[in-house]
């Protein structure tokens, strides 16, 4: 989209990516000025109440036990993800696994719970992971914190330190780098931003609906909705 959006492809008056990436490419290409935080999310683990791990993801879930990992690395435990070729969550589930695989102090942990880069019996399109999880085929999966509440599905929260909740995630871990599909990545906060272009066809209108999103009512449409506050993230400038 950021891409579309840098080469005239499309033209829209409000650009909301999560991540900074792709606003910083849109900055970056003289589109707009600025991209101000409205939200943020957060990486998860969510599993199906149908699944025989089910109650010890639940009481993870609760803060009665601080395995999930341990969880994760059962026999037998079917977990789902998305292509970290083409999906962001794919790549960020790896990060995730990647960062407490170095606090931990394990290094092996990535291998032991998502196999390979590309492991075929993980990956599977984002509706289809979700469905999968509703039906008890996969045990549990990788999910941004706004996914499983509207399909109704519980989900253990991770801690903060590898999450990608926070801005400097980057600073933090400045050597962890992910190698797919022929692009080097790193680690990004899951921070939503929201840039007005400069080209917009409504401007006014543009620069009004980002103001709504930070305002009262937006936030708490946000809220509704399983999407966290943006906190003291910082904006984006060109």
């Amino acid at each position: 989209m950021a891409q579309l959006i840098v080469g005239g492809s499309i033209r829209t008056d409000v650009f909301i990516p999560v991540t900074p990436g792709p606003a910083l490419t849109v900055l970056r290409a003289g589109k707009a000025d600025s991209a101000q935080t409205v939200a943020h999310t957060e990486m998860v683990i969510a599993y199906s109440p149908k699944s025989r791990f089910a109650s010890r993801f639940e009481a993870a879930a609760k803060g009665k036990s601080d395995d999930w990992w341990k969880i994760l690395l059962e026999p037998g435990l079917r977990f789902g993800r998305t292509d970290p070729v083409t999906d962001p969550q794919g790549r960020n589930i790896i990060f995730t696994m990647m960062i407490a695989a170095k606090l931990s102090k394990q290094a092996e942990f990535v291998d032991k719970i998502l196999g390979p880069t590309i492991n075929e019996k993980q990956i599977f399109t984002e509706p289809t992971v979700m469905a999968r999880l509703q039906s008890g085929e996969l045990d549990a999966s990788s999910a941004y914190k706004i996914q499983p509440g509207p399909l109704n599905l519980p989900y253990v929260t991770l801690p903060k330190e590898v999450n990608l909740s926070g801005q400097n995630v980057h600073a933090d871990h400045p050597e962890i780098t992910l190698f797919v599909g022929g692009k080097t990545y790193n680690p990004e906060p899951l921070i939503y931003y929201a840039a007005v272009l400069k080209d917009a066809p409504n401007p006014k209108g543009a620069a009004a609906f980002v103001e709504w999103l930070k305002g009262d009512e937006g936030q708490a449409i946000f809220r509704r909705y399983n999407y966290d506050p943006p906190g003291d993230a910082s904006g984006l400038h060109a």
